[in-house]
């Protein structure tokens, strides 16, 4: 009879690349991850890795095997979700947030899931908006908090806190009195996000709808940077209004007022349709009870 031991290791053999790798990340020893994959290939009779290469490879049979595990892995985590109680449910969480999230509330969401759920463990991945969301497509991730602007029906979206931005840069930079319109924006070098990004996404689209062309972008997907080249007075940037506050206050960076001024970025928390049930509800239930977007972690 195979085992979800067994299983485990084909997954997380296949997931990272490495019989060491997945060793490491079962919390055993490389010999013993070994002998489960042996035990399969011995059940099945069949070659589960082609030995022949360097990196862990899987054969055609190993490859049709792996799909069935990641099948067996969803119904088992499916079953303990809706029969074990809070206390006791072991699973992992695969969280997914973009820079702003991580920089401002993901530890308080951590700490919630952590004593909501003791046992669980949270693996959470910050990236840009349209990678956690390939992700999400692809059941790499179990839940992503994003700008709300990919509507799809094979995603329930939870509704979070609205993010207000502003047109920043350094005080000497633009001389004009606010306000100041897109056109007088536009002759400066302008920082952006890039379409990658879900706020750059939006800002393209309203940039684009008001007929203002930027001939003089640099696109950084780091919201730090974008922060920094702001600071420095290489250009201008959208950045999040409140928790730059301080700075604001400090005078080392001027929040523009334009005409028209910059929508505000709502964000959601995305989880599959088909995965509607425990875990997933709960954790976008926490993430509206902890979405503050107001205080930087440092």
């Amino acid at each position: 009879m195979i085992t979800f031991k067994q299983i485990d290791a084909l997954y997380w053999i296949a997931e990272l690349g490495s019989f060491e790798a997945a060793a490491n990340k079962l919390n055993m020893s490389q010999s013993a991850i070994s002998k489960r994959i042996q035990e399969l290939e011995d059940t099945f009779d069949v070659e589960v890795f082609d030995r022949s290469k360097r990196n862990a490879r899987l054969t055609e049979k190993g490859g049709e095997l792996l799909d069935y595990a990641r099948d067996l892995l969803k119904s088992r985590d499916q079953l303990l979700e809706r029969v074990s109680a809070r206390e006791v449910l072991v699973r992992r969480f695969r969280l997914g947030v973009t820079e702003l999230t991580a920089l401002t509330w993901l530890p308080a969401l951590v700490e919630a899931l952590r004593q909501a759920y003791p046992k669980v463990q949270i693996e959470p991945s910050v990236e840009l908006s349209s990678e956690l969301f390939r992700k999400l497509e692809s059941d790499q991730l179990d839940l992503v908090i994003v700008p709300d602007v990919y509507s799809d029906p094979r995603f329930h979206s939870t509704v979070l806190q609205c993010v207000e931005n502003a047109w920043m840069c350094s005080p000497g930079l633009i001389p004009d009195a606010d306000p100041i319109s897109l056109e007088t924006l536009a002759s400066y070098t302008v920082l952006t996000q890039g379409s990658q990004s879900g706020t750059g996404m939006i800002y393209e689209r309203w940039l684009a709808a008001n007929n203002v062309q930027l001939p003089r972008t640099l696109t950084s997907h780091n919201l730090l940077v974008q922060a920094g080249l702001a600071l420095s007075g290489v250009g201008v940037s959208y950045l999040p209004v409140v928790c730059l506050s301080h700075l604001i206050e400090q005078g080392t960076l001027r929040a523009l007022v334009t005409q028209p001024a910059l929508p505000d970025i709502q964000y959601v928390a995305l989880h599959r349709v088909d995965r509607q049930f425990g875990l997933n509800q709960d954790v976008a239930t926490l993430a509206q009870a902890c979405c503050d977007f107001s205080r930087l972690l440092f």
